[in-house]
């Protein structure tokens, strides 16, 4: 008889039966009952829809791929560096039995709450208890970094608010260095152009650093786990890296200001092409410089000793076929508990008030007072291509009667079932070629009952600076209603959301609420005032008296 090979021996042991077994589950409900949200992304596939992101440049997470490989080659690394086991049974069977149900309970909740990040979270948390579950306690030990690792491939929306402030720092310092040099430049949000129009440059997402920003402090991790003992080391070395992005790509837009101001923009151009991958060579190499330094500073080097560390393997007193069942029986509970949430309809508690026939907000009145008259706003394709099917619209642009040029725009967006329906400003603003050149918080106030706000200054290259003019400027205000709240912010609509979908189990229609006017002559107060007046005859068609009145 032909005794089986050490490869044969190791697939058919029953613990690595029963991860593979484990992994087939959740590969199912990942794919099929992976993702709630059908805006934007339309698929269900969690695989498809984080992949989708880092081919996506509006997500800045392109280096997602690079991660993913990195995470690869840490986990072989560890196991190679990481102690033989011991002789005998596995003995990561209890604690990958938590991992794998914990990972399908957080992907529920994350389901419920239509949140597709804590999805990814759930995901590698499950996929720990399955390598933990095949290879004991040095596979997990091995995967923990790399799996942890993979969180920097998911995109999140702080990372715009921060490229935000990035834009408006490297700006400033920009344009004040620049009046060093001798180089007279006018500014206007985060444009910066000479007075003779000879020269014009926007300092874009780009170029702020965001997009180099999250990828080298990924290798700034990267570099400091390899070399550093402690995780004080680990991290000291990565916060490194955000002085470093921020003067390296302020030494790149200062270099294209200069160049185009003295030798033509399309000298500018063309640096500005070809510098993207020097500043991040440069930080790089500051990042490998840091390294002795830290060294020097008393952060212990990592030594094979280290990382070779005691693996001790005991019995386990869980079975493998136990956390295959369990993890069966879980995902699918999962799986039948996310088709029973997508078969609910949308709850009608609405922020606003209904149209007839409950699908959309009501119209805006034609008339506010006697100096306003409305005039409608069709809705673009591309909105309605781009949000979910069942959204809900109602806009108007009012117009004063003496004088033409006052106007204010108003929009309400209702969610359907899905709340990709309610954006994130930013989305429409940047992609219709605004700039955000300011935010802050306020409070308008519409018949006595306060409206909190975020109010954007947003500013528009419809004039040409070569003219002699400035671009136009606007103040964007938005706000989120549901039936019992109102959120300035996209974070606390999500928060307020996410609760009410995971405790309440009740999905609310929020409503976008959306005002905009242009700032006349730099008048900034007069510019309030007309929002004001507005919103003030609009406001209560909107909302109504009660929120109750809302339920149809």
């Amino acid at each position: 008889m032909i005794a089986p090979t050490a490869r044969n021996q190791f697939i058919n042991r029953p613990v690595v039966r029963a991860a593979v077994a484990c992994a087939a589950a959740g590969v199912v409900t990942f794919q099929w009952f992976g993702n709630a949200t059908q805006g934007y992304v339309h698929t269900r596939s969690l695989f498809i829809w984080w992949g989708s992101q880092w081919f996506d440049p509006a997500a800045e997470t392109q280096h997602g791929p690079l991660i993913l490989l990195a995470a690869v080659w840490l986990f072989w690394r560890n196991l190679r560096l990481c102690s033989k086991p011991a002789p005998g049974p596995v003995a990561a069977g209890g604690p990958a039995l938590v991992a794998l149900l914990a990972g399908l309970a957080l992907h529920l909740a994350g389901y419920a709450m239509q949140q597709t990040r804590i999805s990814i979270v759930a995901s590698l948390v499950f996929l720990w208890g399955v390598l933990a579950l095949a290879g004991g306690r040095r596979w997990g030990r091995a995967a923990v970094f790399p799996l942890a690792f993979l969180l920097l491939a998911v995109p999140v929306s702080f990372v715009d608010s921060l490229g935000f402030f990035l834009r408006l720092t490297v700006t400033d310092w920009a344009y004040a260095l620049a009046q060093g040099f001798g180089v007279h430049l006018q500014r206007n949000g985060t444009q910066l152009f000479s007075p003779d129009g000879h020269f014009q440059y926007d300092v874009a997402a780009a170029c702020s650093g965001i997009r180099s920003l999250v990828a080298l402090f990924a290798l700034a991790l990267l570099i400091g786990y390899l070399n550093f003992r402690s995780w004080w080391g680990r991290l000291a070395l990565a916060l490194a890296g955000l002085p470093y992005v921020v003067l390296g790509n302020l030494v790149r837009v200062l270099a294209i200001v200069l160049v185009g101001e003295w030798f033509g923009q399309a000298s500018g151009e063309r640096l500005h092409a070809g510098s993207g991958v020097l500043v991040f060579l440069a930080v790089l190499g500051l990042l490998l410089g840091t390294v002795p330094l830290l060294r020097y500073a008393g952060f212990k080097a990592v030594t094979a000793d280290d990382e070779a560390g005691p693996v001790f393997e005991l019995p386990s007193p869980v079975r493998p076929w136990i956390v295959a069942a369990a993890a069966g029986l879980a995902a699918l509970a999962v799986c039948f508990a996310a088709a029973q949430l997508d078969a609910r309809p949308a709850q009608s508690v609405a922020g606003v008030r209904l149209s007839e026939d409950g699908t959309a907000p009501a119209a805006l009145p034609d008339f506010v007072g006697t100096e306003w008259v409305g005039r409608r706003v069709e809705v673009t394709a591309v909105e309605r291509e781009v949000l979910p099917a069942d959204t809900g619209y109602s806009r108007k642009e009012y117009v004063a009667i003496g004088d033409l040029r006052r106007r204010v725009f108003v929009s309400v967006v209702l969610s359907g079932r899905d709340r990709t329906s309610i954006h994130r400003p930013e989305l429409c603003l940047v992609g219709q070629g605004w700039t955000i050149a300011g935010r802050f918080q306020h409070e308008f106030s519409a018949g006595g009952a306060p409206v909190p706000a975020t109010v954007l200054r947003v500013e528009h290259a419809a004039v040409d600076p070569r003219a002699g003019a400035a671009p136009v400027r606007s103040l964007f205000a938005f706000w989120f209603v549901s039936g019992d709240a109102l959120e300035p912010t996209h974070w606390g609509m999500q928060g307020r959301d996410a609760f009410d979908r995971l405790r309440h189990l009740r999905a609310d229609r929020w409503a976008y609420v959306v005002m905009q006017t242009m700032v006349l002559d730099g008048d900034e107060t007069a510019a309030f005032a007309r929002m004001e007046d507005v919103l003030r005859g609009v406001w209560p068609a909107v909302r109504g008296g009660d929120p109750k009145a809302t339920q149809k």
